[in-house]
């Protein structure tokens, strides 16, 4: 059987998972002011940054078309496609409207759309188990199944060192803002079962903050050494590193695995923030 899977670019690659290319990324656009961007390989998220940082405005991001899901779907005999949180982006429900599009014309085709209930590396992972699952031979319906229950286990949980993009998008008002930047207040925010984002907890200064991050895996994990975790950095490949280590002294996971926050994450996150998936 062949098969395939499509994720949109809320999905954080690492470089050999794009060498291997068993991901195909739809991307996702951006846009700051008048500047536009594809969330593709050739972004430099550097400069994404920079655009952000000097804008007044929060990033508007816009989901891929169902076409652009269309054009990726005759590839394979089977179609497994993983979103970004249907609560953060309409991306999911374009995906399903391709779905239904396609199947129109090839009613056998097998399409199954999974709504990620999260983002960045949790796409990443629940891409990753579709794939182990298909070379285990599990038909369909049975990776169906297993995906479904991998994704209402799992837990995402990101800091972030800025909180530009909270005050901008209206998420923290700018009162908040500036007390919890002058106190160096630092969120530690997580997807709930709904996929939308909430906070979790907060710590004075980045250092605490990436200490209670650790201390968190543990208070909301379970059956660690049966998983992956997954660390998604925003221009911060030294502390997503140092994170690692410190995940290592206390956790014993399956494996952990590293990869560079896209354009989508980056908006989300914002530099210096860490994003972890398990």
């Amino acid at each position: 059987m062949s098969i395939k899977v499509i994720a949109d670019s809320g999905c954080d690659l690492n470089d050999k998972l794009k060498k291997e290319r068993e991901i195909d990324i739809v991307p996702l656009s951006i846009q700051i002011d008048d500047k536009h961007y594809k969330d593709d390989e050739q972004l430099d998220t550097k400069d994404l940054l920079n655009q952000m940082k000097n804008s007044d405005n929060v990033p508007k991001t816009a989901s891929p078309s169902p076409m652009e899901f269309i054009k990726r779907f005759k590839e394979a005999e089977s179609i497994f496609v993983v979103t970004l949180s249907s609560s953060l982006s309409s991306t999911y429900n374009n995906a399903l409207m391709a779905k239904e599009m396609y199947k129109e014309q090839f009613q056998d085709k097998f399409i199954h759309v999974f709504d990620s209930l999260s983002a960045s590396v949790a796409e990443t992972l629940i891409s990753l188990k579709i794939l182990e699952l298909a070379k285990k031979n599990y038909k369909n319906l049975e990776i169906v199944e297993k995906v479904n229950e991998y994704i209402n286990e799992m837990r995402t949980l990101f800091i972030l060192d800025s909180l530009e993009n909270l005050i901008k998008s209206g998420r923290m008002s700018k009162l908040k803002g500036r007390i919890a930047t002058a106190l160096n207040i630092k969120p530690i925010l997580g997807g709930n079962k709904e996929g939308k984002i909430e906070l979790i907890d907060k710590a004075r200064g980045s250092k605490k903050a990436f200490k209670r991050l650790v201390e968190l895996i543990g208070e909301k994990g379970e059956k660690l050494e049966e998983k992956i975790l997954g660390i998604a950095h925003c221009n911060c490949l030294e502390k997503a590193e140092k994170f690692k280590e410190e995940v290592m002294k206390r956790y014993n996971f399956k494996d952990i695995i590293i990869v560079d926050a896209g354009g989508i994450s980056t908006v989300y996150a914002n530099d210096g923030g860490i994003i972890i998936a398990f």
